[in-house]
């Protein structure tokens, strides 16, 4: 389910259902220069390639470069992750008043406020 231009409260409820139902949502809006996305996706699974950083034996090179992990494009290996994504009220109820948000505030664009 895709919504736009939508109230906060008609998001929320869509979302309560989609989430409820196992449905994938997302929603988004564009205010001039600003705008928000998002999206709940239930639980994600997904495969990511990855590659293999292999070891640099000590004494083997001289240099600056032999304590550096060495990258084989070559030789990748496939990790399955899993996300488990929030409801859209639970990611509009966040407390911003204690120590833990006020790290996390730091870390969040100020759209996010400028939106709420």
């Amino acid at each position: 389910v895709c919504l736009t231009s939508c109230s906060r409260d008609l998001m929320v409820k869509i979302n309560q259902i989609c989430h409820k139902n196992s449905v994938k949502f997302f929603s988004g809006d564009v205010f001039g220069y600003h705008g928000y996305m998002f999206a709940d996706l239930g639980e994600h699974e997904f495969v990511e390639e990855k590659t293999k950083v292999t070891k640099v034996t000590p004494g083997v090179e001289d240099g600056p470069d032999t304590k550096k992990a060495k990258l084989d494009p070559a030789e990748t290996t496939m990790v399955k992750k899993r996300v488990v994504f929030c409801r859209l009220k639970e990611a509009l109820a966040v407390d911003w008043s204690g120590e833990k948000a006020a790290a996390a505030a730091k870390r969040t664009a100020p759209d996010y406020f400028l939106l709420q």
